[in-house]
This record gives structure tokens, sequence and C-alpha cells, in this order.
């Protein structure tokens, strides 16, 4: 555990990718969506009926929080430009004779069109749309029948016989940022793991240390301390920064806890375990450093679409959503927005816990005979290409004895490890060594 914490501490790249990558990308994507919900986006009016009638139903768009009339068109063509300036997201036609089929107890009929290529802003825009027309609509004939002779109770009947009561569950604000950023930091959390792990994996490969984790001879499990070894420092590492994330970070940028801690605890602690022992059992198949890069950044968006955030799960193929289940962040995303937007307890999260375990279970044991298999690889190439091991002289001689100095180095800042044999007759020297 030592010289793992070595050479995670010693590799400048490596630390980039797992300490402050997480409290980076959590950390920028919380002010961006610090402001939860979309306001005041800007519309376009074309009044062509300019009467008083028209202009109480543009002050009606006007007044509401998420919307606010930015410009009075003239003509489509006018409004077709303000779209494509990204000036307005929606256009309201009030034709010339509102008021007049108002008066005359006709139907009348407002245009509204709203862009629909900004998903997030066509749905606040023609839902404020609508609410506002609906109103007003409401409103004209609570007026018409008032002046008919009704009473206000029985007029308010007939001009809106059905009234409804919102109430929104476990996201009152409707914060789009309440809503995603549970699920992108659990991501963040599992993206890291890989990179960092595959990144170090990759530095072993690329410098045959692999061959150290099992002596001629041993048997297979006997990588398993190694592999549990490796995995407790990287989940020390992980818990410090995840305790910041999800408790310190969630409070300061007011996300909703509405979860027991215990319970988090207990989904955080597989969750953790199935990221880091999924690394451990790629990172053997990266050759260079830079492979874990370029092979795990372009899983992020697809991982971020199975977690059924970005794309709900139930529109999403059977084959593909259990293909996605092979992925950590598929049920640790699902039950941190269960526990922590709608305070879910154990028992209503405990499907997702034990998936989790199950994936404990089935990447320790990969992560263990990758090990065990990289190493025999790295052994049986060396040995047959009669090259130097790292660490030995050339003419044979064991680098473990002191009849020997000799020093390895990484390459640069991103050394994984530093090997001195020391000469007889130096008592201060000492053999060290990153590896196992």
């Amino acid at each position: 555990m030592r010289n793992e914490y070595r050479a995670i501490f010693t590799d400048k790249g490596v630390i980039l990718v797992l300490i402050l990558a997480l409290l980076i990308y959590s950390t920028i994507y919380s002010f961006a969506y610090a402001p939860q919900v979309l306001r005041n986006v800007p519309i376009g009016v074309i009044d062509q009926d300019k009467t008083p009638a028209s202009r109480k139903l543009v002050e009606t768009f006007d007044s509401g929080p998420n919307t606010y009339v930015a410009y009075e068109v003239g003509s489509m063509e006018e409004a077709k430009n303000l779209f494509f300036g990204r000036k307005i997201y929606g256009v309201v036609y009030i034709p010339a004779n509102y008021e007049k089929q108002l008066l005359g107890g006709q139907q009348a009929v407002v245009a509204i069109y709203v862009d629909a290529s900004y998903f997030l802003m066509y749905r606040q825009v023609f839902q404020e749309l609508v609410t506002g027309i609906g109103t007003t609509g409401a409103m004209v004939e609570f007026q018409r029948l008032i002046a008919k002779g009704a009473d206000i109770p029985q007029a308010r009947a007939t001009s809106q016989p059905v009234i409804y009561q919102s109430h929104n569950l476990f996201n009152p604000y409707l914060g789009y940022g309440s809503f995603v950023m549970p699920a992108i930091i659990i991501v963040i959390i599992q993206q890291t793991l890989l990179i960092g792990i595959g990144m170090i994996g990759g530095t072993w490969s690329e410098f045959g240390l692999y061959r150290k984790l099992v002596p001629p001879g041993r048997q297979r499990m006997s990588t398993l301390p190694i592999v549990a070894g490796k995995a407790l420092v990287y989940a020390s590492i992980y818990a410090v920064t995840s305790l910041y994330v999800l408790d310190l970070h969630y409070r300061l940028f007011h996300f909703p806890m509405n979860g027991n801690g215990l319970t988090i605890l207990a989904l955080m602690i597989p969750y953790l375990f199935a990221c880091i022992l999924l690394g451990i059992a790629i990172s053997t198949l990266f050759r260079h450093r830079e492979n874990s890069l370029l092979l795990l950044l372009w899983t992020s968006i697809p991982v971020l679409m199975l977690s059924g955030v970005s794309f709900p799960r139930e529109a999403i193929p059977d084959w593909l959503f259990e293909l996605g289940k092979i992925f950590p962040s598929s049920s640790g995303v699902d039950a941190f927005i269960r526990i922590q937007s709608m305070g879910a307890t154990f028992q209503d999260v405990l499907p997702q816990i034990r998936m989790l375990w199950i994936l404990v279970i089935v990447y320790g044991g990969l992560a263990c005979m990758a090990s065990t298999c990289c190493s025999r690889t790295n052994t049986a190439k060396e040995a047959g290409s009669g090259k130097t091991q790292p660490g030995q002289r050339e003419g044979g001689g064991d680098p473990l004895r002191s009849d020997y100095n000799y020093t390895i180095t990484g390459a640069g800042s991103f050394a994984p490890f530093r090997t001195q044999i020391c000469r007889p007759g130096n008592p201060v020297g000492r053999f060290h060594s990153f590896m196992p």
C-alpha cells in the first residue's frame, strides 16, 4: 500500500486525474447549474390588433417570471432574423381582429412560434405562453358572464370549471441543477478513477513491472492481497474527496440532501470498490499510459446516457439498458438520486446496492486474473527476448543483491518507481522500490 501511495503522489498526471479532476469538475458544473431554473427568456410579439385587449395579453406574457417581451416585431420575417440571431426564443402572433372576436363571443386564435431546437428553452417558453393564453381566456369569459348578470362564484365556476393544485415532489423549485448534478458527480467519480488507474496500469505495462506481482511458482490468487491493497489505497483517497463533494460541496451549492448519511455510506462503499476494481482490471489492457485517456474519455457520454439522466431509461432499448448495468454508474446514479433527492431508505435502494456488490466480486476476480496474466506475459516476453529486466544488470546477476549499484528512474515527472541497488561496503545504502 505504501508503494502504491508513492506511485500515485509522485505522478503529477495521476494526481491531476484522481484528485484534482473530481474537485475541479464538480465545482465547474455546480457553478454552471447554480441558477437552477431558466428566468427571463426573451420573446417577441407581433401585435396586429393594437387594442386594449391585445395589449393586456402582451402584459400577461411580460409579467411572468420566466419570459419577458424583448421585441415588438413588425413581421414574421423580422422575427425569423431574431430567431437566427438567438435574440428571442419564441414569438406570439396576435391577429388584427383579436379584440373584435373576443367581444363578439367568437373564438380568437393566437399563434405561438417557439424555438424547438433548444429543448430546455422550448419547454420554458411554451409552458409560459400557453399558461398566459389560458389565463387570459378564462378572464375574458369571466368578465363576459359578469356582464350578463351572473354572480362571481357562478361566473368563476363557469369560466374555469376545473382547477388544479400542483405539488412538486422531491424537487420543489424545479431546479435543473438539483436534477442533473447528483448523476454528474457519480459519473465523474467513476470516470476519473478508471482513467487514473488506467494511467498507472499503462505505466506498469510500459516498464514491464507486472512481472513483480506474481513470482514464478505462485498461484493465481496470490495477486489477491496486492489487488486488495491497491483497491484500499484508491478507496482511502476517494473517501476524502467524495466526503467533500457529497457533503460540504452539496451544502455550498444548496443541492438537495434528503437522504440518510448511513444509507449514502452503504451505497458509496460498494460503488467506489466496484469502480476501482473495474479500473484495475481494464488497466492491464493498456500498454502505454496515454491509452487510458484515448480509450476511456469517449465513454463518459454513453455512460451518462445509460444512467437514465440525459435520456429516460424507459425509452432506452431493453438490451442496451441491460448492457449498461456492467458499469457501476448505472446502479450508482439511480440509487444516489433516489437517496439524495427523494429521501429513499436503505430498503428502497437495496437492489442497486446488491448489484454493486455483485460487480465488486466479479471485477475483483477479473482484476486478480488479469494481473496474473499480465505478470506472466511480461516475464515470458522478457525471458524469450533476452532483454535485461528493469533493475537488472546485463550479464545476469540478482538486482536484489548488494554487489551492484544500479538506479532506475521512470520517465520525467511521471516516474512510477525508483529502484536503487547499493554496492558492498555502503552501510547507508538501502533498496527502494515502489513496487510490491
